[in-house]
């Protein structure tokens, strides 16, 4: 964390800043977990000071990045240092990724913010006020449905249900009605149906996704879908 990458070929304009390492969240799907290991939040001051030098070499654009943002914690209360912290409110003990979004917004208003990648369960509407309250954040959110049926969404371990995603989906358009909204979608994932599929094909008419990733099911070994589904 306290350490700035070197950053190669390099357009010195546009540049990334990791803010998280690893991930809590076992997608059945899904092989990071077991590769990059349980969620750890970098210490909010070394994110700042990497943009505000990336700022001051002449970087215009920084993108935030983790395997999910959202869930962000980070405390200076040494009795905290590297426990999950649940609390998602700020206070002088815990910037979450909304206060750490304002933070990096206001080192300039020409630096333009953007962040990678949000997860539909913990996308709060404190996110979507700091990105109304400040021009220089992008208003654009790739928030990753995989599945627009919550039969699938449960045996891939999404931890959300179709309902819920819609919520989000809605709060963005009340709080951003001027976002742009891209995800990620896998058709399919082991056991799903066609009329199952037409869930997500429903799910997109509903979102009007300014793009999307989209893949067929590919088995990833070490996974729970690998070892307990066809």
């Amino acid at each position: 964390a306290e350490i700035n990458p070197v950053r190669l070929n390099s357009n010195g304009i546009t540049a990334f800043i990791s803010i998280t390492r690893g991930c809590d969240n076992m997608c059945s799907f899904c092989v990071v977990p077991f590769t990059r290991g349980r969620e750890r939040s970098r210490d909010w001051q070394t994110i700042v000071n990497e943009a505000k030098a990336l700022y001051a070499q002449g970087y215009r654009e920084v993108t935030l990045l983790g395997q999910n943002v959202d869930s962000y914690r980070y405390s200076t209360d040494p009795k905290l240092v590297g426990k999950k912290l649940v609390d998602a409110k700020y206070d002088e003990n815990v910037v979450n990724f909304a206060k750490l979004l304002e933070l990096v917004a206001e080192i300039a208003p020409d630096l333009r913010v953007r962040f990678s990648t949000s997860h539909p369960k913990d996308m709060t509407d404190d996110v979507l006020h700091a990105m109304a309250k400040y021009p220089n954040i992008c208003k654009y959110i790739h928030l990753p449905v995989q599945s627009g049926n919550t039969r699938v969404l449960d045996i891939m371990n999404r931890t959300y249900d179709r309902e819920w995603y819609m919520s989000r989906i809605d709060a963005i358009k009340r709080i951003v009605p001027d976002a742009a909204i891209s995800t990620d979608i896998i058709a399919g994932f082991c056991t799903e149906t066609e009329e199952e599929h037409k869930d997500t094909l429903s799910m997109m008419d509903y979102v009007r996704y300014s793009m999307s990733y989209m893949f067929i099911y590919s088995e990833r070994p070490g996974t729970v879908a690998a070892k307990k589904f066809t």
